[in-house]
Formats: C-alpha cells, structure tokens, sequence
C-alpha cells in the first residue's frame, strides 16, 4: 500500500536546498542545521535538551525501526526543532516499542523530513559549517525559503536555555512532569532511599538529561534540580555537598547571569560540569569559548585521557567548545583533549575540587567508557565532606 506524504524542503542560509517528504507536524521551523553519526539512540537525541533551536541530521539512513518507547527519554518531550532523515520507518517493530517515530514528533508538533539525501546534505556542512535553515510543508519555494533562513536568528548570541530549563525546583524522583510531557517525570528513575543517600547534590537545570540525574542517584546521592536563573547564595543555603552543572542549548557566552552565579559558587563547593556546565565553568574562570565549524554530535568520538593516557569512545553534542589557550595555566589543567581535531574536552582546577568534561559521560544509549567520572566527583564530595 503506498503512503500519502505531503512534500517538505529543507533550504539553507547560502542558498542549499533539499526536498523530501513530510512524516511529523506540518508547518514551518528555523534553526541551526546540524547532523548526528549516532547509529541508535534518536529517541534520546530527540528528547535532549540540547537541541533546542536546531534541526538534526541522521547520517544513518534507516531511523525510527524500533519506534519509541516510555524507557529512553531524556526529559519530559523533544525538543528538537526539525528531524530530518535518508529513511522513516512507519511500522516499527520492537517489544518496548508504544508508537512511531513520525506519531511522536506530531503529537508536539515537530517537523519531521524523509527522502533526503542525508550523505549529501551531511558532506555540504562538514564543508561550509553547520548554518541557519528552515523547514517548511507549507512554502515550498525554494527561493522565498532561503531568504527566511538568512532572517532567522544566529545561534552566536543566542539563549535557549531559558526554554528548556525548569520552572521551579524540585527534588528528584519526587515531582511529576510538567507541561505536555509523554510520561511522568521521575518514572522508574530509581532512586535510593533515604537512608542510602550520602550526599546533596544541586543540580543546576540547563536542559539537564534524565540519564546524568540517574547516574548520580545511583551513587547514593540526593539531587536537588534548581533552575537556570537560580543564584549563588540560594544555591548555598542548601549546604549541599557538591554542585553539578548541566548541559544545555545555545551559546554559552550569552548566559551571563549563568556565568555570575557560577563564578559565586568556584571555590565554594566541589563542582562538576557537563557539556555546557564545562563551558560556563571555563568562561567563569577567565576563559572564552568559541563555535565549532560543525561540532561534535554523535556517540563515537575518540577522546583521550591526559591523566593516564587512556583513549575513551564517547557520545558529544556541542556546537561551542572552551579555548584552552584562553585558561588560566597556573591554575586550571587540561586532563581531556578530543583526538579528531586536538579540542579541549575535560579540564579540573589545580587545588580547587572542580572539574568538567565537554562530553556525556551518561551516554544513553552509550557507550560507557567515561561513567567513572560520576564516581570521580563523588570521591571528590566524600573528600571535601569529611576536611
């Protein structure tokens, strides 16, 4: 039986166009095009916080085979600007599986693209970096699409954070979804009981993934999710034994009240970042940050361990990446370097108990050669506990 689907165009900001069929909401969506080399795993992608303001490529060309399920969520919904892939499957088959790719992306109106030549469009940003973009089912002249695209905003100087972190704070495990989400904020995270929790974590909210609070509650701690906007002082008033900052959307250096608070909290506590937690750190700390010509996104970037001279396979998402040359020598220490183009990817204060990676540790659905970084931090909290 041959499906209906309606037409869709993908046009670029230097006047690249790509057409395609419709299989998510009808409509038109900008945002920054980039690509992803992940094999599996696009229901996280989907539901990552990070991807805010932009519209993701899978190079793997078949996507949506097992559908989507209650399990692999990242956060409450997708947050994606648009999705565009070589191939959709409708039917999919898997025993977890509650629905299809295509279904899910309408049920938020998402934009969803298929018949693309995704190896094309992949090779067209390695080339000239990712860009602006719009995805519409409605104009479908190329020329008039082009010309939106280079109207829309930049990602430099561009705050996403403010949409995708949290409205109030809540303790995790214990507070329920809010919004449209899918399913129940909290579902089956597995949280210790109170008598095995340790430590109190703050958990600054930047678009945090589900996975990195799991981990850490794994570990015998009890995570307290404050949002983006939260300061210092009330951060501190919680007296908890570490602070974790959390990845996120856009351009670090726009979050400005971020970067206050976090230079309020250096020296106070023990800190780990992630991703843009590493990179507000570093602009806390003196350093600056830059935009990569077409990032890091995909779950098999080699990174190598300065410390012991191990290589690690890790999952990334990043468009911006921390100067290293720009850092303090005399009291920050590279300990992380990615082996693909020598980018700075982990860095710890020489005695103060700080630390952050530009990478995922947590890497859902994997792979798991950096999960000991969570150990690693709580160590560094059962340290600094006890002096």
């Amino acid at each position: 039986m041959r499906r209906e689907r309606p037409k869709a165009i993908l046009a670029l900001e230097d006047g690249r166009v790509f057409e395609g069929w419709s299989f998510g909401a009808a409509g038109e969506h900008f945002g920054e095009v980039v690509f992803n080399t992940s094999m599996t795993g696009y229901q996280e992608i989907l539901t990552d916080p990070s991807y805010k303001g932009q519209i993701v490529t899978m190079t793997y060309p078949l996507i949506g085979n097992y559908g989507v399920n209650e399990e692999d969520i990242e956060s409450t919904r997708p947050w994606v600007e648009g999705f565009v892939v070589k191939e959709n499957c409708p039917w999919p088959s898997n025993w977890r599986c509650r629905g299809s790719v295509g279904d899910y992306l309408k049920r938020y109106g998402i934009m969803g693209m298929e018949g693309v030549d995704t190896r094309a469009l992949t090779k067209h940003i390695r080339t000239a970096g990712a860009m602006r973009g719009i995805l519409s089912t409605e104009d479908l002249d190329p020329n008039s699409l082009v010309e939106k695209a280079r109207r829309s905003p930049a990602m430099v100087g561009s705050d996403w954070v403010t949409a995708v972190t949290c409205s109030e704070r809540y303790e995790w495990g214990q507070k329920k979804g809010t919004g449209e989400g899918l399913w129940e904020w909290g579902k089956g995270q597995g949280v210790n009981p109170a008598s095995q929790e340790r430590f109190k974590v703050v958990a600054m909210d930047f678009g945090v993934k589900h996975n990195i609070i799991r981990h850490l509650a794994s570990r015998a701690c009890q995570i307290l999710v404050v949002p983006a906007q939260t300061g210092a002082a009330e951060i501190l008033r919680e007296d908890p034994q570490g602070i974790f900052l959390s990845n996120g959307p856009g351009d670090p250096a726009a979050l400005t009240y971020a970067i206050e608070t976090v230079r309020a909290l250096v020296g106070k506590k023990p800190i780990f970042g992630i991703c843009l937690g590493h990179q507000l750190l570093g602009l806390a700390m003196g350093g600056r940050t830059y935009k990569l010509k077409f990032g890091h996104r995909g779950a098999n970037q080699p990174v190598k361990n300065l410390l012991n001279g191990k290589v690690e396979i890790t999952t990334q998402n990043h468009g911006f990446c921390v100067d290293m040359d720009s850092l303090p020598a005399g009291q920050v220490e590279i300990t992380h370097i990615n082996l693909n183009d020598q980018s700075l990817e982990g860095m710890r204060h020489r005695w103060l108990p700080i630390f952050s990676v530009q990478y995922h540790p947590e890497a859902s659905a994997g792979p798991h050669d950096a999960a000991y970084l969570f150990d690693d931090f709580v160590a560094l909290m059962e340290k600094y506990s006890k002096e």
